[in-house]
């Protein structure tokens, strides 16, 4: 089922960037202690698992895809508008003309998924946005080659891999790294 399916409408919070935890805690802390869950029916704050190297281990992080923002369903009215508005941290809805604008059926499905989908999604091998293009020169953020910098010479999606030809003592050597440890010059 669509999460645009379930009862309310779906408005986007707009809260202090860094505290959206937070401000979900809080927000949540308020439904539950002035009972308004029957109106106010969930808060989300929409992330992406995404892959990342640290200490040269690729592991998978998740970012929120819009920092400074939660997507809230509700029934809004009157009481379920003080109750938000009011929460701290929380510094307005998105609006258009001074009055909260429910978000569309698309947006709601692409930034929540359904359900089934993001078990899917989450049973796939996530593959960060790649930028660069054949030819491009770029320069290599860590491992044995940090600070060299080398043209691109062979994008491999499926691995996640790129070949750079790397200038090593005088001569062209190609390096197969990481989508992540190369960045544009």
């Amino acid at each position: 089922m669509s999460p645009f399916d379930r009862p309310g409408k779906w408005f986007v919070l707009h809260t202090q960037s860094g505290y959206e935890k937070k401000v979900k805690q809080n927000l949540e802390a308020r439904i539950a202690s002035m009972n308004m869950e029957n109106r106010i029916h969930e808060v989300v704050i929409p992330t992406r698992e995404v892959p990342e190297f640290k200490n040269g281990k690729k592991v998978m992080t998740e970012k929120k895809l819009f920092p400074g923002y939660l997507l809230c369903r509700t029934v809004l009215d009157d009481d379920a508008w003080y109750v938000i508005r009011n929460t701290p941290g929380v510094t307005g809805f998105v609006n258009q003309g001074g009055k909260p604008s429910p978000m569309r059926r698309k947006d709601v499905e692409n930034f929540l998924g359904v359900e089934a989908d993001r078990k899917q999604e989450q049973s796939k091998k996530s593959k960060p946005m790649f930028e660069y293009s054949m030819g491009e020169t770029v320069r290599v953020k860590e491992g044995p080659f940090a600070d060299f910098s080398g043209e691109i010479i062979e994008i491999n999606e499926d691995q996640l891999k790129v070949k750079v030809l790397v200038n090593i003592f005088g001569r062209e050597t190609p390096v197969e790294l990481e989508f992540a440890q190369v960045a544009r010059l």
